[in-house]
């Protein structure tokens, strides 16, 4: 293979690695971080303290009770925002996001997708029982009187069922072979080239660029979900919510950035430093070179 020839498929086999980087990176991500129920759960934990979150919290689920029983909405608020100052919903915020998150996963993974669906539901009852044996440690008065009652609550409709199935599994095989693809791609690229620094310096760039390409795209992706919500009340709680959910996405992005830079500034100075180094002087021999052979003098008469 030529010289030319193998710094163009070089060259290509490197472009296509450095675009694949955000894409592989993403759909890992997605495939990988929010589909594991107990990595959600997690992430969603430290939300239940957050004074946004416990607002909004408040205020839906207060209106909700005064709703229902006729109280003034005020005193409702105020009782709810005082409970979720408490264990026992820090202990309700996580059973609840386990419940919600196993049911939309269980709708997802379901191959029966071509019956008749009906809405994804999550049971209350996988709330309350937790809520009601931390509340009864706690020794709340009344807490063993609360009653547990199976409630179906809609989270998905069942319209968009079929949709969501099919993008979740391409984006399981994506999650996977997409950042195999970039890696198999850059070894490639490097190992074809003429000149393998300059190769692995293209990659190392491409590499931050596109990390740098990711952290735009997740902060682009805040400003339209917040700019969608109808309510600018819910912003900052709809804020933290997709900060928690994407800190490993950021993470990765902040990774792959420093990476990338770290490789090319790291090759430039080693071309530099070779390139200073002084001419190695040949090794004495261990054999003694043989004398001349004398010059011819001239006799004396």
């Amino acid at each position: 293979m030529s010289r030319s020839l193998r710094t163009a498929v070089s060259a290509v086999l490197t472009a296509l690695a450095c675009l694949l980087v955000p894409f592989g990176t993403l759909a890992a991500w997605a495939a990988y971080g929010l589909t594991d129920t107990r990595s959600y759960v997690t992430a969603m934990a430290p939300l239940a303290s957050d004074p946004a979150v416990r607002d909004a919290v408040a205020d839906t689920v207060g209106d909700g009770v005064a709703r229902e029983s006729g109280m003034s909405p005020l005193f409702t608020r105020d009782a709810v925002r005082s409970f979720t100052s408490t264990r026992a919903y820090r202990t309700a915020w996580d059973a609840g996001n386990e419940a919600a998150h196993t049911a939309v996963m269980r709708a997802l993974n379901d191959e029966r997708a071509d019956r008749d669906d009906g809405p994804v539901t999550v049971d209350l009852a996988t709330v309350t029982t937790p809520l009601k044996h931390q509340m009864t440690l706690d020794h709340v008065p009344f807490a063993e009187r609360i009653p547990i009652e199976h409630t179906r609550v809609a989270l998905l409709p069942p319209d968009d069922l079929a949709t969501l199935r099919k993008g979740y599994h391409v984006l399981d095989v994506a999650g996977f072979w997409l950042p195999l693809a970039a890696v198999v791609f850059a070894a490639g690229g490097i190992a074809v080239a003429a000149c393998r620094r300059r190769a692995i310096t293209a990659t190392a760039l491409g590499t931050a660029l596109g990390g740098a390409f990711l952290g735009l795209a997740v902060a682009i992706g805040r400003h339209l979900t917040l700019a969608d919500l109808p309510d600018p009340a819910h912003r900052p709680a709809a804020a933290a919510v997709y900060d928690a959910l994407t800190t490993t996405l950021r993470t990765a992005a902040w990774l792959l950035l420093g990476v990338g830079l770290t490789v090319a500034a790291a090759t430039w100075l080693t071309r530099y430093v070779r390139a200073g180094r002084p001419p190695r002087r040949p090794r004495a021999s261990a054999t003694p070179a043989p004398a001349p052979p004398p010059e011819p003098t001239r006799a004396r008469a």
